[in-house]
C-alpha cells in the first residue's frame, strides 16, 4: 500500500540529467568556444525559466552577441537543447511501475518554453496525468503560488501528494503547504522506502 495517493516529479535532474557541460558540447565543435556560448546563454536562462523573457527574443540577442563562427551553434542550441537530456532510467521505470499500479503521476517543473512544448520528446511523459512547466504560467519553483496552481488544476490534497525534487529549497515550499517529499539525489530506493515502496 503507497503511503501517497499522488506522485509528483521534477523533471530536469530527476526524470532526466539536466547536465549544461554535455549539453553545450552537442553543439559546440571546440572546446575553446564553450566559454563564450556560455556566457552568451546562461544568464537569461532564470528568466526563460519564468517566462518573464521572450525565448525567440533572447535567443536571437544571443546569436547576435557571439562571434560569427558561433552564431549557427547557438541557434541549434535554442532550438534543439531540449533533446540532449539523458534519461535516469532507474526513475523511468520507477514512473513505469506506479503508472502500472494506476497511482497518478504529476510533473511540476521549472523550463522555458521549447521544453514546455516539446516535452513530449521523452516517451514517459505520455504516463503522467497532469504536466504543468513554469514558463507558460509565468511562475515556478519555489513559488508557492506554482504548487497552488497544480493543486487547484488537479483537485489534489497537498497532504496526498509526495515531491521529488533536485532541489532542497523546492522541497521546503511543497512542505510549506502540507506536501511531504524528497531531494532526489540519485538514490531511487530511497525514493521508494519514502513512497511506501518495496
Amino acid at each position: 500500500m503507497l503511503n501517497y495517493k499522488n506522485i509528483i516529479f521534477d523533471f530536469g535532474n530527476v526524470i532526466a540529467e539536466y547536465n549544461e557541460d554535455y549539453i553545450f558540447r552537442q553543439f559546440c565543435a571546440d572546446a575553446k568556444d564553450l566559454p563564450t556560448m556560455a556566457q552568451a546563454i546562461l544568464p537569461t536562462w532564470p528568466q526563460l525559466d519564468y517566462g518573464s523573457l521572450d525565448y525567440q527574443e533572447v535567443k536571437e540577442q544571443a546569436m547576435q552577441s557571439v562571434p560569427s563562427h558561433l552564431t549557427e551553434a547557438v541557434e541549434n542550441f535554442y532550438d534543439n537543447w531540449y533533446r540532449c537530456l539523458l534519461p535516469i532510467k532507474e526513475i523511468w521505470s520507477l514512473i513505469e511501475e506506479l503508472h502500472n499500479l494506476r497511482i497518478p503521476l504529476y510533473i511540476l517543473s521549472n523550463a522555458p518554453t521549447l521544453f514546455a512544448a516539446k516535452a513530449d520528446y521523452y516517451e514517459i511523459t505520455k504516463k503522467f496525468t497532469g504536466i504543468l512547466f513554469s514558463a507558460p504560467l509565468k511562475m515556478g519553483k519555489p513559488n508557492p503560488d506554482f504548487y497552488r496552481y497544480l493543486f487547484d488544476t488537479y483537485s489534489l490534497i497537498p497532504e496526498e501528494c509526495f515531491f521529488i525534487d533536485d532541489r532542497s529549497d523546492n522541497i521546503m515550499a511543497g512542505r510549506s503547504l502540507g506536501m511531504d517529499g524528497i531531494v532526489f539525489s540519485g538514490d531511487v530506493q530511497a525514493v521508494r522506502r519514502a513512497i511506501g515502496l518495496p
